[in-house]
């Protein structure tokens, strides 16, 4: 499915019927990421909605739109505007945690309750290990060498690539469909180069006076072992969000939706059924 955007075209999935869950991909994934949480969650009785967000992995380019991160913030709003979706739930993963930290400081009018699983925040964003990418991105020719350079699958292992992020690596079609669009297409590497290069942790930590007065409900899903955001971080977005709390996964790095879906729906299901 599409929607058209005040700045673009915006594609996305959608299953099942009922209160809505809108989900929140980071950098260089798309809504694939969700594959294995989507149909728990639907089956539970709700709306889900994963949109492609135009951080890299997006098969439609939106060369007009503001991809700052709080530009990204904004273009979540709007989706929520046009679908004329309330009470929503958001669940973001890795990048799309601090976009959502962000909508939920500036544009918090239809968010009912979030999700967070293992993400950036406060001072990681980007966390140490892509700390460079924004100043890298810059010099001319580097976001086509970076994009060309993940074709060889070995270097996916490292920790400056998905290593760090996925204890388990997803399928190769999978990958491919991360991969793919900002290797075929200058309008995707361009909006790529356009974000990347935008991300600094000023976002972040401009959030976390609007995050105190966040009265929602947030259950932060961590993943117990994550290598690039690590379980202090989540304490302290506990500690500052007024109705948080904490659920610790096991046996998963980052990309929790990816390493232990099972589980991670089962804790998405049930705080729905606890706050809706």
């Amino acid at each position: 499915m599409e929607i058209e955007l005040g700045s673009g075209r915006l594609r996305y999935q959608e299953v099942g019927s009922g209160p809505p869950v809108v989900f929140v991909h980071g950098l260089l994934v798309n809504g694939d990421l969700w594959r294995k949480v989507v149909p728990a969650v639907a089956g539970a009785g709700y709306r889900c909605l994963a949109p492609d967000w135009p951080l890299g992995a997006h098969s439609v380019p939106m060369p007009r739109a503001d991809l700052s991160p709080p530009g990204v913030a904004a273009l979540i709003a709007e989706f929520l505007d046009r679908l004329d979706l309330r009470d929503v739930t958001l669940i973001a993963n890795d990048t799309g945690g601090a976009l959502t930290q962000l909508a939920m400081a500036a544009h918090p009018s239809r968010i009912g309750r979030v999700v967070l699983t293992s993400c950036d925040c406060f001072e990681a964003f980007f966390p140490s290990v892509f700390a460079p990418l924004p100043r890298l991105v810059r010099i001319p020719g580097a976001t086509w060498l970076l994009v060309q350079a993940l074709r060889v699958r070995a270097l996916h292992r490292l920790p400056m690539t998905f290593g760090w992020a996925a204890k388990r690596q997803p399928p190769a079609e999978v990958v491919d469909s991360y991969l793919m669009p900002s290797r075929i297409s200058p309008e995707v590497r361009a909006d790529l180069r356009r974000f990347v290069s935008g991300v600094h942790n000023r976002h972040t930590l401009a959030a976390v006076a609007k995050l105190r007065e966040f009265d929602r409900p947030v259950l932060l899903a961590w993943a117990r072992e994550d290598k690039l955001f690590p379980v202090s971080l989540a304490r302290r977005l506990a500690s500052v969000l007024p109705d948080a709390r904490l659920e610790l996964i096991d046996d998963s790095y980052t990309f929790v939706p990816e390493d232990q879906s099972q589980a991670l729906a089962r804790l998405v299901v049930n705080f729905l059924g606890a706050t809706s």
